[in-house]
Order: C-alpha cells, then structure tokens, then sequence
C-alpha cells in the first residue's frame, strides 16, 4: 500500500472545505459540499430547539402567572363575603409567590436561552473560520425571546398590581 488514498489523508486531519475540493475529485467535492450544508442546517435545527424549549418555559411561567393573579382576584373579592374566614393578606401573598415564581422561572429561562445562543454563534462562527461551513446564517432575535420579556415585564405590573393596588391590575 505505497499509495496514498486522499480521503484517507483528509480524514486524518482537520481541513477548510477549499483545500478538500482541490484534493479530491468532484464527486467528493459534490459530497463535501453536501456535509457542509448539512452541518449548517443543524445548526438552524438547534437554534429552533432552543427556542421550543423557550416556549416550554414561557408556557409553565405564563400558567403560574396566571393562576397567582386569579388567585389573588378570586379570594380578594371572597374576603368582601360575609362569614368568610380569611387572613386579609392570605389572597394577596399566596397571589404574588405564585407571580413571583413564574417571573423566576421565566428569568431564568431567558438567561439560559441567551447563553445557549451566543455559545452556539460562537460554534457556528469558528467552524465558518476553519472553512468546514461557509455561507451566511443570521440569528436574528428570536420572536420566542421577545415574547418571555414582555410576559416578564406583565409578571411585573401583575406584581405591582397585586402589592400596591396600581392599575392596571390593581
């Protein structure tokens, strides 16, 4: 076996997708090509993941929210009955727990989802430097991380609402 395979040679070590076109035939540039754009489609598919996973988040702090928020409307207004038997702050701070905790969540949520995402611009831009993935992809900000700021920035008036007896909510 005195001679050398080029694929063989290529597997050995890491190249840019340039020089593994000028070694190999067109055919093996064909499949290269192919890998490359692959790769990069992974890439998007990891990218819609992460933020399926956003709204899985959004979904469970939009429930606690929620349910803080009709709590606190439903047995503030059962304290005006009369023969109810109620702590005067009970509604009011099992209400904003239950806010507070889905706006917990929801912040936690965006700050696992903004380091996945620049953690995952960083990948994608040094394999684009090494040349085992050409074109351009933009990440543009997510809709799905738009909407987890605005739910938070709801959780918060609901709070406010809640606490101080503001409008909107109060």
């Amino acid at each position: 076996m005195t001679e050398k395979d080029p694929t063989r040679a290529l597997s050995e070590r890491a190249v840019t997708l340039d020089e593994a076109q000028t070694t190999l035939g067109s055919a093996d540039a064909v499949s290269l090509e192919l890998s490359s754009r692959r790769t990069g489609m992974s890439f998007q598919r990891t990218r819609m993941s992460a933020d399926r996973t956003l709204m899985s988040i959004i979904r469970t702090a939009l429930s606690l929210i929620g349910f803080g928020f009709t709590i606190f409307q439903f047995f503030g207004h059962m304290l005006e009955l009369p023969g109810v038997s109620l702590k005067p702050h009970a509604p009011r701070n099992f209400g904003v727990a239950l806010v507070a905790l889905g706006m917990v969540l929801l912040t936690l949520g965006i700050i696992y989802h903004l380091r996945y995402m620049r953690e995952l611009r960083a990948e994608r831009t040094l394999m684009k430097r090494e040349g085992l993935i050409h074109g351009e992809s933009h990440y543009p900000v997510s809709l799905t991380l738009i909407t987890a700021g605005l739910l938070w920035v709801l959780g918060l008036l609901a709070i406010a609402g809640m606490t101080f007896n503001v409008a909107p909510f109060g």
